[in-house]
């Protein structure tokens, strides 16, 4: 009995060291890089030449192919593969206890397996590509705004999917920050925990409302919201919503409302 007690201790911590390593990771460097790229593709809401500007600025960081391999692909990959096997470890019973927190915990799991799965194949898209020298960092606005703008039948389904994976993306790096806050003991009352859910509720749709806009853009080249122009007249015979800026510096298309091909 000694012996066994003795084998499952060990087992024990090192399966609590790894949730909470786990944890740790989705906020830390992965879901400060979740946020952080999504903040820097918003600057094409400005045209390619701020985005190819914000690129660049990343790529002139010291040490980029290091940073990236041990701030972002190892640990991304640890906390994606240990992730995944807590998903299939886990007993999905929402069904029959819908709780809210069997409800968040369910989840957390289902968007964690769709964001892993956006995530991996938007890295191996563009990151891994330019890292093996097939793409240059000048390459990412009109790639995407190709893959995004293109449709299947009339169907956008790339847009389609980077909407969804940016949902799952933002939901699971939202509801992880709570998971994370009473877990870690930072927030331990009924009260706190109301509070905390309510702000990293907000801080979730005001990230998906930047990636979503985003996404939108590079498919449609239309701000939603559009800032209204100052020069445009309240009796202009076409109201419209949309932003009249031309998306890069070359002259805009005769009309913005002509459908864009891929």
């Amino acid at each position: 009995m000694e012996a066994e007690a003795l084998g499952v201790r060990p087992h024990s911590r090192r399966s609590f060291l790894l949730r909470r390593l786990h944890s740790l990771s989705g906020i830390f460097p992965v879901g400060f890089f979740l946020v952080s790229h999504l903040w820097t593709n918003a600057k094409a809401l400005k045209g390619q030449p701020a985005f190819d500007r914000a690129v660049a600025d990343i790529n002139h960081l010291p040490f980029l192919p290091l940073l990236e391999i041990f701030g972002i692909f190892l640990p991304l990959a640890f906390h994606a593969l240990y992730g995944v096997k807590l998903a299939f470890d886990g007993r999905v019973n929402v069904v029959r206890y819908p709780y809210s927190r069997n409800v968040l915990y369910t989840l957390q799991r289902g968007t964690g397996l769709v964001a892993f799965a956006f995530i991996g194949w938007h890295l191996w898209e563009f990151r891994i590509q330019k890292l093996l020298g097939k793409m240059s960092a000048e390459a990412f606005y009109p790639t995407l705004e190709a893959h995004l703008s293109s449709t299947y039948h009339g169907f956008p389904v790339l847009a389609v999917v980077y909407l969804v994976g940016i949902a799952a993306s933002v939901v699971h790096f939202a509801n992880g920050l709570f998971t994370f806050s009473f877990s870690w003991g930072i927030c331990i009352t009924r009260r706190s925990q109301r509070l905390f859910a309510m702000a990293f509720g907000l801080l979730g749709v005001v990230i998906f409302v930047m990636g979503a806009q985003t996404a939108l853009y590079f498919a449609t080249g239309i701000q939603f919201p559009a800032a209204p122009d100052p020069n445009s007249s309240p009796t202009f015979e076409q109201c419209s919503v949309l932003d009249p800026t031309p998306r890069t510096a070359s002259p805009p298309a005769a009309s913005s409302a002509t459908p864009r091909t891929p």
